[in-house]
Formats: structure tokens, sequence, C-alpha cells
């Protein structure tokens, strides 16, 4: 099978898929490169490095200093490739069968403020619709077709009843251009952050808010007497 070059212009994958190509096609099993030339390669990805070590999740093994005290703190070595993440129907097989790391879920979920990033509910929060029913986050992934035609696979915090929603399938752009178009300006720019972040956004009094329900409760009584609640 001819692998679809790291570097054509016409690629419509994510950074973490081109990664991958540039790794089998530049670097080779065994080869160490440095964080530089990963920078060079992507010049306008503010997080390779991220989207690189993402592909461990693939089994993908790429070594550090940590793992090889051979390298040096710039030095990282790919030893061994693992789903050929390019390969969509490979891809969606590995996702649907690996779970998240305990690391993973955490440095997602703080990413999220805690925060389901489709409606918005916070872990434990009641439903204003329900109550009697709370939110319970969990962290998934989720093959995302992005507006460009660009595909990837984004880790993201949704709540239960947002993800039992879902039908399995990739989103795709040409669903939501209505609703989209239906924005008022100040909405639309709202969403463009959101979308050149690849989350929802949050006002700083949801991260507040969702900062004192993490709190146990002797502490947040200390809060309530500071507000003078």
């Amino acid at each position: 099978m001819t692998l679809p070059a790291w570097n054509d212009p016409e690629l419509k994958f994510g950074t973490m898929i081109r990664g991958a190509l540039w790794l089998v096609q530049e670097i080779g099993e065994g080869e160490t490169f440095t964080k530089e030339r990963l920078r060079d390669a992507f010049p306008h990805v503010s997080q390779a490095d991220r989207r690189i070590r993402d592909l461990r999740a693939f089994g993908w093994v790429i070594h550090t200093n940590t793992e090889d005290a051979t390298l040096m703190a710039e030095d990282q070595r790919f030893v061994k490739a693992g789903v050929p993440v390019w390969d969509p129907a490979s891809r969606r097989a590995a996702t649907s069968q690996k779970a998240a790391s305990a690391k993973q879920v955490q440095a997602v979920l703080a990413r999220d403020g805690y925060m389901c990033t489709v409606c918005g509910i916070g872990g434990a929060e009641p439903y204003l619709d329900d109550s009697n029913q709370t939110g319970v986050l969990s962290v998934t992934r989720r093959n995302t077709v992005f507006p460009d035609g660009r595909e990837d696979v984004l880790m993201v915090t949704e709540c239960k009843r947002c993800r039992a929603g879902f039908d399995g399938q990739s989103s795709h752009a040409d669903e939501v251009v209505a609703e989209i178009e239906n924005l008022d300006a100040a909405d639309r720019r709202r969403l463009a952050r959101w979308v050149e972040r690849g989350r929802r956004g949050s006002t700083p009094l949801e991260r507040a808010w969702n900062a004192y329900r993490r709190l146990p409760e002797d502490a947040r009584g200390e809060v309530r007497q500071a507000l003078g609640a």
C-alpha cells in the first residue's frame, strides 16, 4: 500500500496523522529526532509535540530521555510504529478498543474545565431540565471531520447524557452549517474561537463555579464566608 506523502498540501488530515506519516517517511523506526526538527516540519502548528504524543494511544512507541537515558532532553526516539492512523478503518477500530489512561483523562478534564464540551454541564451539576439527574463526565475519542475536510481523532469531555446520544459516526461540517448560518455575529466569533482551540470555551464565572464545586465541604464553607453568603 502506497502511503500518502506527509507534506502533501492536499492532504486532509490533522497533525497527529501527518506526524505519523512524517515519522515513517522522514525519521524511520529506531532513529532519533529533535523537537526543533519537529517544529521545522510543522512550523504553523503550536502543539505538534502533543499531537505526536497522542500517537502513543494507538500503539506507537516514542521514547524521550525519561525512557531512554541515552537521549538528550531535546531528543526523542521513534521506536516502533503502531496503528496506521492514516487509514480511517484502522483508526476507528483502535479508537473503539483503546481506553484512555488515568493521566490522559485528568489532563483532558482539566483542559475542558471539568465541563461537558457538548452541553456545558459540570460534573455532579443538576441538569436544568431535570434536577433529579446530575452530570457524569467521561473522556471519549471522537473521529472528527473539520470544515476544510481535514480529519483527526480528538479526546473530549462529555457527560453521560450527551455521550448516549452519539451514534458512533464521524461528525461532518455540512450537518451544522445551517445552524451556524443562523448565529449572530457575536456568536459566530465565539464559535470561531472554540473551533480554533478545538474545544468549547468557558467564562471566568463558569471556571470559578466549577473550581468551587470541586472543593471539600469545609473548604466550601470558607469560600461562602469570604463571599458573605
